[in-house]
């Protein structure tokens, strides 16, 4: 019954996906988020979005909370027409539609050729923080977790290793084994790490604990590697702000926890720059 379903969900997202490429860019961003924002609360998780803001801004007013669930809504409406156009913006040399804020950071790791640990969150349209790394000439990796899908899936991951990052590793235990073989060939790592997850451990998130992946936190432990934070965001539509932190080097000596919960307090610091462009359906404080 869910193929059914999957299916049927997977030829509708491919009719606006032509209508997308038919339209052009800035139009089907704009149409995108206009839909979104119609549909978006029909959604099963609109209950958990609530309370997700309210969980962790509780002196935001009711007015604004609804602000920046609407705003949201249209932010995810964006990203989703725009993946149509990954290529366009990967092929973009003259950062028309992407400033980046750092690329001298960049440069140092890609001339160095030493691995580093990339970490943000879902902000904005968070696929192109990736292609951004590779293009500037770093050996990536990037972590992801295959949607239930299959059938969007498929179309999914041809879209991610062409024009956002070729070597893409499925979550897990053979992910991780996978992702220690790269890392031994000076590969960087790329990952969300605002996601719920159940390997993880409980980490402080806006006065609250949560489970937060403990991956990066493992890496400095068994490599010594630096993390280097990434924030993108959205500005007049369809141009985006990329800002490459400088890298921090944590000690071996530092525990996994005071790794992961340094990397969730700068988590907080970057959604309260723009909070109605950070995805806030994720489940954080089940």
């Amino acid at each position: 019954m869910n193929k059914i379903k999957y299916f049927f969900q997977f030829l509708f997202i491919l009719i606006f996906f032509l209508i997308f490429k038919i339209i052009g860019l800035k139009n089907s961003s704009a149409l995108g988020g206009k839909l979104f924002k119609i549909i978006g609360p029909f959604f099963r998780s609109s209950d958990l979005i609530y309370k997700n803001i309210k969980k962790a801004l509780p002196n935001e007013p009711q007015d604004k909370i609804i602000k920046i669930i609407n705003e949201m809504w249209g932010n995810y409406g964006r990203i989703f027409a725009e993946y149509m156009f990954i290529k366009k913006f990967r092929e973009d040399r003259s950062q028309k539609n992407i400033i980046i804020e750092g690329q001298e950071i960049l440069n140092k790791i890609r001339d160095k050729g030493a691995p580093v640990v990339f970490v943000s969150g879902h902000f904005s349209n968070f696929e192109l923080m990736a292609m951004q790394i590779e293009t500037s000439g770093i050996n990536l990796s990037t972590i992801y977790r295959p949607l239930n899908n299959s059938f969007l899936n498929h179309l999914m991951e041809k879209i991610r290793k062409n024009f956002i990052c070729k070597k893409q590793i499925k979550k897990g235990m053979s992910g991780m084994r996978e992702l220690i073989k790269l890392h031994k060939k000076n590969y960087s790592t790329a990952l969300m790490i605002d996601q719920r997850v159940t390997e993880g451990i409980k980490s402080i998130f806006f006065n609250h604990e949560a489970f937060t992946t403990t991956i990066p936190a493992q890496l400095v432990k068994k490599f010594g590697v630096p993390i280097v934070p990434i924030y993108i965001e959205r500005f007049d539509e369809i141009k985006f702000k990329m800002i490459v932190y400088e890298p921090i080097y944590f000690t071996k000596e530092s525990s996994v926890k005071i790794i992961t919960d340094k990397l969730n307090k700068i988590l907080e610091k970057m959604i309260l720059k723009n909070p109605e462009q950070w995805i806030w359906s994720h489940n954080r404080w089940k």
